[in-house]
């Protein structure tokens, strides 16, 4: 948990890139971002300098060269900030190192072509780098919990809030699906990288023990986790992201994920957890001609749902985010997409949320599916569940509040027993899978709750009047009291 104080600090240098010019959230995170790698490049140097004393043996993989001791953080980090700011914008400075690192030391680096020192004035960088230098970065849940509410402001940010899912959203998914040790989990359009960082979480509070086994370790660090992202920033973001909260190497492309450059994503993932985009329409020359096959559409959301089926592994389960027009849209595509979910692979769960929980800068109805690739079929009843709160208003400012379903949304996914004789009029309940295709493979828990309209009885109109005649004496008979007292 981060501190007040850290908060507080936070956000005054985050004040103090807007004052200074860089509004843009994205560019302000990606600016930290850079200054982390390089404290990290120095922390793992130092490691190796120390290894190399106690074995009496050459430091193995050094980062640094003895010429380049003064791009180091621990030596530039108490410099005059005039003489640290040359020091990073100067040609073969701080930042130029950075860049052009390339001997493999973290898989952060292969992401560095085309990044930009954008810092404007040696005060500013002073101040970043002395918040960063008083956070320990030997806790991985705080260096991650920082990055974390870093990234959060990102949704508070305006139009770039489309980056980020919610993350008690991410964790509710990612609980219901229970990731294991042989799973490989893969987001195609990964973002921020929040629900492979979520992934690994769950990983680290439910195997503690096994992942200290050397094997287990180096599949979770360098095979476990897969994303797609083509925004270099993105990818550089969540990179990071995954670094700070301990997952080393995961196998994050720099590619396209509907186009033929992805053409490799084939039966791969085991574990599908995602937010994809839902706003977009691309060309169908854009898009991987297999994907097309399998539906054939330019919205993004139908083309993601392909892509994902594509890319699981046979009995790889995929919990997804998509919009409402996915469960009852009536064209050609939608129809052909919601067949092929619960005809030829396994429709488990719809999971419908109030339009709020994108806010602020989203007000779509969306819905969360859970489905499993057997390319057998399988669907025999989908389980829908009408969420009306999710600890937090509906409206812009998304505080925190009560009335929550989340907990209870877990709590009746893992007693699925108790659910089958669930009535329509409640929160939640079970749909056969032969009533879903009668009404055209329609979705949309609409088409399946019933509502209870309870009979209400007035009063007839003549005592109504009667009792407002009563009202009016008692208010003149008030008044008049009024009179006498002035």
């Amino acid at each position: 948990m981060l501190t007040g104080e850290l908060k507080s600090q936070i956000d005054r240098v985050w004040n103090a890139f807007w004052t200074g010019g860089l509004s843009n959230p994205l560019t302000v995170i990606e600016q930290m971002t850079y200054l982390l790698f390089i404290r990290r490049l120095d922390e793992v140097h130092t490691t190796r300098e120390r290894q190399a004393v106690l074995t009496k043996q050459p430091i193995q993989d050094p980062i640094y060269q003895p010429d380049q001791d003064e791009l180091r953080w621990s030596r530039f980090k108490d410099l005059d900030p005039e003489v640290m700011h040359r020091l990073f914008a100067r040609e073969g400075g701080v930042f130029d190192f950075m860049r052009n690192l390339s001997n493999g030391n973290s898989m952060f680096s292969k992401y560095m072509k085309g990044a930009t020192f954008m810092i404007p004035t040696p005060r500013l960088l002073a101040q970043v780098v002395e918040m960063l230098s008083n956070i320990d970065m030997a806790d991985r849940d705080t260096k991650g919990d920082v990055y974390e509410y870093l990234l959060g402001k990102i949704a508070t940010a305006g139009q770039n809030g489309q980056f980020r899912t919610p993350r008690h959203i991410i964790k509710l998914m990612v609980d219901m699906v229970k990731p294991t040790l042989d799973d490989t989990i893969c987001d195609p359009s990964a973002g921020t990288s929040g629900f492979l960082v979520a992934a690994g979480e769950y990983l680290r509070a439910h195997h503690a023990d096994e992942l200290l086994r050397p094997k287990i370790r180096e599949r979770f660090q360098q095979r476990m986790f897969m994303g797609m992202e083509f925004d270099p920033t993105m990818i550089r973001i969540g990179a990071m992201n995954l670094l700070l909260h301990g997952i080393e190497q995961p196998d994050l492309r720099d590619v396209d994920a509907l186009s033929e450059a992805n053409k490799a994503f084939r039966d791969q993932a085991t574990l599908i957890l995602a937010n994809p985009p839902f706003k977009g329409s691309l060309d169908s020359d854009a898009v991987d001609d297999s994907i097309l096959r399998m539906v054939n559409s330019k919205k993004t959301e139908l083309l993601f749902l392909a892509l994902m089926l594509r890319g699981l592994r046979l009995g790889g389960r995929a919990a997804v985010i998509v919009p409402d027009g996915v469960l009852f849209g009536s064209s050609k595509a939608h129809q052909q997409l919601r067949r092929e979910l619960i005809d030829r692979q396994k429709l488990q769960a719809v999971i419908s949320m109030p339009s709020g929980v994108f806010k602020p800068y989203a007000g779509v109805s969306t819905a969360i599916l859970f489905f499993t690739r057997t390319d057998s079929g399988g669907t025999d009843r989908v389980w829908f569940y009408d969420m009306q709160a999710d600890g937090y208003s509906l409206d812009d400012k998304r505080q925190e509040v009560k009335e929550n379903d989340l907990p209870d949304i877990l709590r009746r996914w893992q007693n699925p027993e108790a659910e089958k004789d669930h009535k329509r009029t409640e929160q939640s309940f079970f749909v056969p899978v032969d009533e879903i295709r009668e009404n055209n493979f329609d979705l949309s828990i609409n088409r399946y709750k019933e509502v209870e309209y309870a009979q209400k009885v007035y009063d007839a109109p003549g005592v109504i009047i009667e009792r407002i005649k009563e009202l009016d004496k008692e208010r003149f008979a008030l008044v008049q009291q009024l009179q006498e007292l002035i």
